[in-house]
């Protein structure tokens, strides 16, 4: 297992639309581990394979309190066939330094995935179950929560976020 480098915001491999997982191996469990232990060590609730660069579709999750055992979630190309109502609540991401904002996400899901091994997996998600595997589902489509805000937040994080890649890099060329 190793922890890999989280992306950020507007690396561009989070904007891709991540492929099916067809073969279900070694390297795949690999890649299964190394998730959660970056999830785990962010520390996050959530970890879609393309924020560390791997655009697959697979999904680790772990909503448990911090203090209760880990319970590994882990979906392999999932789809949400199915949603019900709708919720608004406060959302962040690994991938997106420095933003919380309110999205509305459905409030009951129905998911259809595989687990690690392949075998099918279908259920009903929850509150926020069910707005945690949203989040990461679309960002196996490419998509980020900064989509689902108003414009003029957008605006305002992509303007900020300029302003630190650049203080980023002057710093890295002044250390060179």
């Amino acid at each position: 297992m190793a922890i890999r480098e989280i992306l950020k915001y507007p690396h561009p491999v989070l904007r891709e639309t991540a492929e099916p997982v067809t073969v279900f191996d070694d390297e795949l469990k690999t890649l299964v581990a190394d998730m959660a232990e970056t999830m785990y060590e962010a520390p996050g609730v959530g970890l879609a394979a393309n924020q560390i660069g791997v655009a697959r579709q697979v999904v680790v999750i772990d909503i448990t309190p911090k203090e209760e055992p880990k319970e590994l979630i882990v979906l392999i190309n999932p789809r949400i066939t199915k949603g019900e109502g709708s919720e608004i609540d406060e959302e962040g991401c690994l991938s997106v330094v420095d933003l919380c904002a309110n999205v509305t996400r459905y409030a009951k899901i129905w998911v259809e995935a595989q687990d690690a091994t392949g075998a099918p997996l279908a259920f009903e998600a929850e509150g926020y179950y069910a707005r945690v595997i949203q989040h990461e589902v679309d960002h196996l489509h490419g998509h980020l929560f900064l989509d689902w805000i108003s414009s003029l937040k957008r605006s305002l994080y992509k303007k900020k976020r300029k302003k630190q890649l650049q203080a980023e890099q002057k710093k890295a060329d002044a250390a060179a």
